[in-house]
């Protein structure tokens, strides 16, 4: 009898390691890159820094050269985003107010989002949407709930790229996890 239980036991250990190493693999799956430490293969950064071509005509148009296919471009310059379909027809674009940190120009992907949230600078925030982040700084869009002050003038860094909460509920339903952000000048 001691024999078989010695087995069970053994049996059941095992299955409780590979459960528990299983579900760890899961955990650093799904980790934000911008979180685990060290640069991971959600971004691709462009070694130019020359601002892509505007239309003079139509500032708000989007930029040639900011890619192709269904994709979120965001103008550090000109704090404008615009939401691409996979026809290259812009759905939507608006202007954004930035957090104190800049992303670097290139490409990068959803990694992470939330419903709603308290931002760095203490701000009730919601329809979160983070794709990278700089120096420990998680960079994202989000939108405040309510009305309050802009509190990004402080000494803290943030990320947080804001809209209005229209063009917060937009962003939310474009920019699932995975949809490629392209970051340009």
């Amino acid at each position: 009898m001691a024999g078989s239980s010695s087995g069970i036991v053994a049996c059941l250990t095992a299955a409780a390691v590979g459960a528990v190493g299983f579900l760890a693999y899961q955990a650093r799956a799904t980790v934000p890159a911008s979180l685990s430490g060290r640069p991971g293969p959600s971004a691709s950064h462009a070694p130019a820094t020359t601002k892509a071509p505007r239309d003079p005509r139509n500032p708000a148009a989007l930029p040639s050269g900011s890619g192709t296919g269904e994709r979120v471009v965001y103008s550090v310059d000109d704090d404008r985003v615009w939401l691409v379909d996979d026809h290259n027809r812009v759905l939507r674009s608006f202007g954004v107010n930035p957090g104190t940190v800049d992303p670097p120009v290139g490409t990068y992907w959803v990694t992470s989002r939330s419903n709603a949230v308290t931002g760095t600078d203490g701000m009730p925030i919601e329809h979160v949407v983070r794709f990278t982040g700089v120096d420990g700084v998680v960079i994202g869009f989000s939108a405040v709930v309510g009305t309050g002050a802009d509190t990004t003038a402080g000494s803290v860094k943030t990320g947080g790229i804001r809209e209005r909460r229209e063009d917060g509920d937009a962003m939310w339903k474009f920019a699932t996890i995975g949809e490629r952000v392209v970051v340009i000048r």
